[in-house]
């Protein structure tokens, strides 16, 4: 009874392998796509990078209005932002500059909408 047991248990297991077969064309298709996104990325004048905890590939690509004064997320393709070192009192007035690109989404940043300055947040 143990012996089957176990047999039936090693065969379960045997069937979640993750090695890829060579001939599979499913894992050679993400390659491909690599490539069409990074082509894609680099037309718009940016580059594939890792970013975040999870490392995820993203497209890094400046905005077109980065470093525009801004007094809400409305007036930026991204997010209004605090700037300088100094953290802002949530609640007050205050302007901000429209973020440079994507990874300002990582990290610690202050976000400025409908001219007051929000709470700090941080962002693997």
């Amino acid at each position: 009874m143990r012996l089957t047991l176990m047999l039936s248990l090693m065969l379960a297991l045997a069937g979640c392998s993750s090695s890829p077969n060579a001939g599979d064309t499913a894992t050679n298709a993400p390659a491909a796509a690599d490539n069409a996104d990074a082509a894609r990325c680099a037309a718009a004048g940016g580059e594939l990078k890792p970013l975040g905890r999870l490392q995820r590939v993203q497209c890094v690509a400046p905005y077109t209005d980065a470093g525009k004064a801004c007094s809400a997320k409305s007036e930026c393709t991204g997010q209004c932002l605090a700037q300088g070192e100094t953290e802002l009192v949530a609640g007050s007035k205050a302007r901000g500059v429209c973020q440079t690109d994507v990874s300002q989404n990582f990290g610690c940043r202050q976000r400025i909408d409908d001219g007051v300055a929000q709470g700090t947040i941080c962002v693997d």
